[in-house]
């Protein structure tokens, strides 16, 4: 059996996951349609798992109890190798746990697991963050799969829109130098549909602090019910992001989030940050998302 990878099959879906990072690496349907972005040039991955942070901190500087730790953007899971619990047919469990090394980057004991079952309909991920020390655990959590844009090769970028199970009103965050800027701005969604072009990610992502759908359909034609399509859920999240690189890129980010980047100016301990669980000792917290996907 293969360490480094491994596949879950159910029907006429089939998906890869790797040790490392515990990161889905391909989403593939019929005759072997593959769905998620197969990490190229413009950007070397597929869908990482964003943990103890979301975004960045402020000097990539965690700050606890008077010591300074250096932790970059989206924090160390997604590159680091995590251990399988769980090999089946159609689900698989890989867990991640504290150590020296992530200790001197992140003072706490934790325990990720990242959990992957597999229908005839889709893909879902549960991920559990337990806390395994006597102190609460200040965390953030997020998913940053990257789907292929367009969905198919022969498709127009300008075609493709996300469409929201609720119509969204709320303004929206944007990002600085990795940090969010001070002030909320419009939402570029039209009632529940945001149209997809390049130019809406010039200022890097799109960030729905307050969120109040639970889904986003991803197609061509708006949502139309034939084509290929994608469907993301999600539950436990709060926010979400959407991002791609705004010069060529062929890929889309549907990112559900539980925090987000350190607004611009704080500066203070990361137990205060905004936007952290703060899991109690002996405690554990669960959030998941599915991914449905479709062509007819």
């Amino acid at each position: 059996m293969n360490d480094d990878t491994y596949t879950l099959r159910s029907g006429r879906l089939a998906a890869t996951v790797k040790a490392h990072g515990a990161e889905l690496c391909s989403l593939t349907g019929g005759a072997g349609f593959e769905f998620v972005w197969q990490a190229g040039p413009e950007w070397p991955r597929h869908a990482p798992l964003l943990f103890p942070i979301v975004g960045r901190l402020a000097n990539d500087e965690l700050r606890h109890r008077g010591k300074s730790y250096r932790m970059t953007q989206h924090g160390f899971a997604r590159d680091s190798r995590f251990a399988w619990a769980e090999r089946g047919e159609s689900r698989c469990t890989l867990v991640l746990e504290d150590s020296a090394a992530t200790r001197a980057l992140y003072p706490f004991a934790f325990r990720l697991s990242a959990a992957y079952a597999i229908d005839e309909s889709g893909l879902d991920l549960t991920l559990t963050i337990a806390n395994t020390g006597e102190e609460t655990l200040p965390a953030s959590i997020g998913g940053h799969p990257a789907f292929n844009w367009p969905l198919r090769a022969e498709g127009v970028k300008e075609d493709y829109a996300l469409t929201f199970a609720q119509a969204e009103s709320s303004p929206v965050r944007r990002l600085d130098g990795g940090l969010l800027r001070p002030a909320a701005e419009p939402s570029p969604i039209k009632g529940a549909v945001l149209p997809l072009s390049e130019s809406l990610f010039a200022d890097d992502a799109i960030i729905f602090e307050r969120i109040d759908s639970n889904s986003v359909r991803y197609a061509a034609g708006q949502g139309a019910s034939t084509g290929t399509w994608l469907t993301m859920s999600w539950r436990g999240f709060r926010e979400l992001g959407v991002w791609s690189k705004p010069a060529g890129a062929p890929f889309l980010c549907i990112e559900p989030w539980r925090g987000y980047a350190s607004p611009a100016g704080f500066a203070g301990e990361f137990s205060d940050k905004p936007g952290l669980m703060h899991i109690a000792p002996g405690a554990e917290e669960s959030l998941s998302f599915r991914i449905e996907v479709g062509s007819s």
